[in-house]
């Protein structure tokens, strides 16, 4: 009797595993789903300015040549506006992240301002 509930069990947990193999997502979606979306904003230079004084500067310095962060001079050479953004966003090593600081305009604006160092 023992051998037969036993058995159905094992084929209930191997049932159950298969399931579960072709209903959760893998590494990729997961990855995507992650991704922060970057809105679409016009550039305003004096505001992305503003916002990198009054919250990049004391890790970044103040005309961006790093500090505690990396130099940013240069930053549109190594990253797209969209990257940037996820970057800011979601954080990233040391650097926390800004999505409950700053507003997703704020931050689109920022990284757009900073793919164009080049």
């Amino acid at each position: 009797m023992q051998k037969w509930i036993m058995s159905g069990l094992f084929f209930a947990a191997c049932a159950f595993a298969v399931v579960l193999m072709f209903t959760l997502p893998g590494k990729e979606e997961v990855a995507e789903q992650n991704k922060p979306t970057m809105p679409e904003i016009q550039l305003d230079a004096a505001k992305a300015e503003a916002t990198v004084k009054a919250n990049c500067i004391t890790c970044h310095g103040d005309q961006l040549q790093g500090g505690i962060g990396p130099s940013l001079k240069n930053e549109g050479g190594q990253h797209d506006a969209a990257g940037i953004y996820s970057i800011v966003t979601k954080g990233r090593g040391q650097m926390p992240s800004f999505k409950e600081k700053l507003a997703p305009e704020e931050i689109a604006n920022v990284a757009t301002w900073l793919a164009e160092k080049k």
